[in-house]
């Protein structure tokens, strides 16, 4: 191929090219020009009827804010109807208000002018006061501070009252349940405890065969006489009475020894001072081992045992010691019994309060010689032979001078009452058993409200008379309390005393 076939070629190429370039934008551009027009004329038709939509849509609205408009001013008509009812009522409030604030006022300006007028009265009241409370001081000779004093008093009283009536209800509640029981084991004691008792003082009778001894038993110059009170240590009376000495003396071992050794010289016959020194000396030592016999014949019969050679020479001294009359000896193996017997009863121990019992009153066998209260005395001699803490313990609280701690201890306490306190059982002279008597209805009869007061059963018990019409249960409960604290404290006296108050109203008709 030529090159002017290859132009032609290339032209012809070029020319197709353009050709068909400029057909393909002539196609192009008629597909834009009705495709504007389409556009347009759908622009023109949305434009149509996006006016419609609107006109519609603002009619619409109309509508809506119309009756929205016309539902507002109905609402806030009825709001503005109520608002001013409100507004009504607040203010008809508000009047009240001022009206009662305008009363109050008032009324605070009268209770002002009251309150200066009870003022007034006030002074004017304390005023009178103090004049009735100096004509009153004047007319009952006491002074407002002493009739406050009575006032107390008074009140103490009523409070002390009703205390006691508290008290009463728990001692009562405690009693029934203790007092029955205590009475059976005590009531069991006693009869179960047959017992002798000896009445002994401090002076002893030696019968004579005649009249004519006496001058033997004086002796030439009064030598024999003087030899037997020398060595005895006891006071022999020689008087009127017929054919009878006497021997006078506290210590009843020295007294034992001299009568035995003076009815021995009566039987011999041959009274001078050697023969009398010669008794004297046999029977003091027959006298050593009397004691010990006496001692051991106890603790058998009791059935103790392992009890020192020392302590049971000082149980056979007791033999012949006496309180208030009540052998001493015969009293500490009773205590022991009846300590036993409520020990059984109450399951204690009754092998201890059989030993503490007989022992309780071991210290009156030595309590002339030693300085201190028998049981301080007797729980130092059961320490220092060897008894047992408890025993020591049961010997010194059997008279309240130390706290009883154990239950063995409490029953010491008890059978020693029981056994010195039964009627008839301790004896005293004539005139100190009227003396106590007397001062225990004296001292019944120095409280108030006191009709009478009789002391019974040997002193044991004093019974009172109180006045019914000024009196009640409970007072009379608080009246037998005081007696028995003041008896306590101002009276010295074996065992206890029963204080009975009775209370009682008596009518009296006559049929005729």
């Amino acid at each position: 191929m030529t090159q002017i076939e290859i132009s032609i070629v290339v032209i012809a190429v070029v020319m197709g090219t353009l050709i068909g370039y400029a057909y393909r934008r002539y196609i192009a551009k008629l597909k834009i020009l009705s495709a504007e027009e389409m556009v347009k004329k759908l622009v023109d038709d949305a434009k149509q009827q996006a006016q419609s939509l609107k006109k519609e849509a603002i009619l619409e609205a109309r509508d809506e804010l119309h009756k929205e408009r016309t539902e507002f001013e109905r609402e806030n008509r009825g709001q503005r109807n109520e608002l001013q009812k409100m507004e009504a009522r607040l203010l008809q409030k508000e009047e009240n208000l001022d009206k009662k604030v305008a009363l109050l006022e008032k009324k605070e300006k009268e209770l002002q002018e009251i309150k200066e007028h009870l003022h007034e009265k006030e002074k004017e009241i304390k005023i009178i006061k103090q004049e009735q409370r100096e004509k009153l001081e004047k007319i009952s000779g006491i002074t407002a501070k002493e009739a406050k004093k009575e006032l107390i008093v008074e009140m103490e009283s009523i409070a002390k009252h009703e205390a006691s009536k508290m008290i009463k209800q728990i001692e009562d509640e405690a009693r029934a349940t203790g007092e029955k029981k205590a009475k059976l084991i005590i009531s069991q004691s006693i009869e179960r405890c047959a017992a002798e008792h000896t009445i002994e003082s401090t002076v002893s009778v030696v019968s004579l065969p005649s009249d004519e001894m006496k001058g033997r038993i004086i002796g030439r110059e009064g030598r024999n006489i003087r030899a037997l009170e020398t060595l005895t240590g006891i006071d022999l009376i020689i008087d009127d009475t017929p054919e009878a000495v006497l021997l006078s003396g506290f210590d009843p071992i020295k007294r034992e020894v001299a009568r035995i050794s003076l009815e021995r010289l009566i039987l011999d016959g041959r009274i001078h001072p050697t023969r009398i020194e010669e008794i004297v000396a046999k029977v003091q030592k027959e006298m050593e081992e009397t004691l010990r016999q006496e001692g051991e014949k106890v603790t058998f019969d009791l059935g103790i045992h392992g009890i020192s050679l020392e302590v049971i020479s000082l149980l056979g001294r007791l033999k012949f010691r006496t309180s208030f009359g009540q052998n001493v000896l015969q009293h500490s193996k009773e205590v022991s019994y009846l300590a036993s017997v409520m020990a059984a009863e109450l399951s204690a121990d009754i092998q201890l309060v059989k030993r503490a019992g007989l022992l309780h009153d071991i210290g009156k066998s030595i309590d002339s010689e030693v300085e201190g209260s028998h049981a301080k005395i007797g729980a130092d001699i059961a320490r220092k032979n060897n008894e047992s803490t408890a025993v020591v313990h049961a010997i010194s609280a059997h008279h309240a001078e130390e706290e009883a701690k154990t239950i063995e201890a409490i029953l010491i306490q008890a059978a020693d009452t029981i056994s010195a306190a039964r009627p008839g059982v301790r004896r005293e002279t004539l005139e100190s058993y009227i003396k106590r008597l007397t001062k225990l209805e004296a001292v019944a009869t120095s409280f108030p409200k006191i009709e009478k007061a009789y002391a019974i059963q040997a002193g044991r018990e004093v019974r009172v008379i109180i006045q019914s019409e000024e009196t009640d249960d409970a007072e009379a409960a608080v009246i037998a309390r005081d007696i028995a604290q003041k008896i306590e404290g101002e009276l010295e006296y074996p065992g206890q005393i029963k204080v009975t108050v009775i209370r009682e109203t008596r009518i009296v008709e006559y049929a005729k």
